[in-house]
C-alpha cells in the first residue's frame, strides 16, 4: 500500500440557479403558438377555407376579373413604390437625427411616429384636404399641372405617409453604431464620398432597410382609411383593393370579397416571403446575423 496520503474526492459544488422570470420552455412555447393560432393562424385558415369553397374555376373568374385586376395592380404596385420611396428617405431621415444636433430636433423625432397615433381617416381628410385642387398644397401643384388628390398619385402619397415611421426607426438604431471613424479611415484612404456611403455606411444598414422596407409594405397594401378620402375611389384607375372588398361586402357578394382577400393573402406572403429571402442573404453576405 502507498504511503502517500489518499486525498478525498472533491466535488465542485452545485451552482445556484435563480429561477426565472418566465416560466419554462414548453409552457412559454405553448401559450405563443396558442395565442397566434387564435389570432393569425385561425381566421387564416377560415379564410382561405371559404375561398377554396369557390371552387378553382369560380375563383380564377373572380380573380381575373379585370376590375379586380386593375385594384389589385393599383394596390401592390403603389405599395412597392411607397415602400421604396419610404425607405431612401427614412434612412436619410434616419440619418439626420442621429448624426446632428439643431434646434427642433426633438420635435421632428417625434412628428416621425405621428402616423402611428394618428386615425387613419384623420389622415386621410387632412391629406384630400392639402392636395385638393384649391388646398395649400394642391393649388399650386395644380397651377403646375400636377394633380395630386383623387388619382393614383394622391394614393401614394397617403401610403408614404403611413409607412414613414417603420423605415425611420428600424434604421435609426443601427446609424447610432457606424463608428465615425471608419468614415475617416475611408477618406484618409482616397476614398470619395459616394465611394465612402457605398462601401462604409450602407451595408451594415442593409437588412435594416430591407426589414423596414417590408414593414412599410405590409403596413401599406392593407391600408384603407387614409386612402379612400384622397383616391377618388374610381374603378380601374384610383380604386384599391381593400376597397373592393368592402364594396363586395356591402352588395352581399360574400364569394367575391373572400376571393379578393384570399388573393391579396398569396401575394402579401409571397411578397413578405421573397423580402425575407433578401434580407437574410444581406445579413450573411455582410456578416450581420
Amino acid at each position: 500500500m502507498s504511503s502517500a496520503a489518499v486525498l478525498p474526492e472533491v466535488r465542485p459544488r452545485a451552482r445556484f440557479r435563480r429561477p426565472s422570470a418566465l416560466p419554462g420552455f414548453r409552457l412559454t412555447f405553448g401559450l405563443a403558438v396558442a395565442y397566434l393560432t387564435l389570432l393569425v393562424l385561425l381566421p387564416l385558415a377560415v379564410l382561405l377555407l371559404r375561398a377554396s369553397g369557390i371552387g378553382p374555376a369560380g375563383l380564377w373568374a373572380l380573380v381575373t376579373d379585370p376590375r379586380n385586376l386593375a385594384a389589385l395592380r393599383t394596390s401592390f404596385g403603389l405599395s412597392l413604390a411607397a415602400a421604396a420611396i419610404d425607405a431612401v428617405f427614412g434612412l436619410l431621415i434616419a440619418w439626420v437625427l442621429t448624426r446632428y444636433r439643431f434646434p427642433g430636433r426633438r420635435l421632428i423625432d417625434a412628428l416621425v411616429d405621428l402616423p402611428f397615433a394618428l386615425p387613419t381617416a384623420v389622415a386621410g381628410i387632412a391629406l384630400a384636404t392639402l392636395y385638393a385642387p384649391n388646398g395649400w398644397l394642391g393649388a399650386p401643384l395644380a397651377a403646375l399641372g400636377v394633380k395630386v388628390a383623387y388619382t393614383p398619385l394622391g394614393i401614394l402619397v397617403a401610403l408614404v405617409f403611413v409607412g414613414l415611421p417603420f423605415c425611420v426607426r428600424t434604421v435609426q438604431p443601427l446609424v447610432a453604431e457606424i463608428d465615425k471613424s471608419s468614415e475617416e479611415a475611408a477618406a484618409i484612404l482616397g476614398a470619395s464620398r459616394l465611394r465612402a456611403v457605398v462601401t462604409v455606411i450602407l451595408p451594415p444598414l442593409v437588412p435594416a432597410m430591407l426589414t423596414g422596407f417590408a414593414l412599410a409594405f405590409a403596413r401599406a397594401v392593407g391600408e384603407y382609411g387614409s386612402v379612400i378620402f384622397v383616391a377618388g375611389n374610381l374603378p380601374y384607375v384610383s380604386e384599391i383593393a381593400p376597397l373592393l372588398i368592402v364594396i363586395k361586402l356591402e352588395e352581399f357578394n360574400y364569394a367575391g370579397a373572400t376571393a379578393i382577400a384570399a388573393v391579396m393573402l398569396l401575394m402579401s406572403f409571397a411578397a413578405l416571403l421573397a423580402i425575407n429571402l433578401i434580407q437574410d442573404y444581406s445579413r450573411r453576405r455582410f456578416g450581420h446575423v
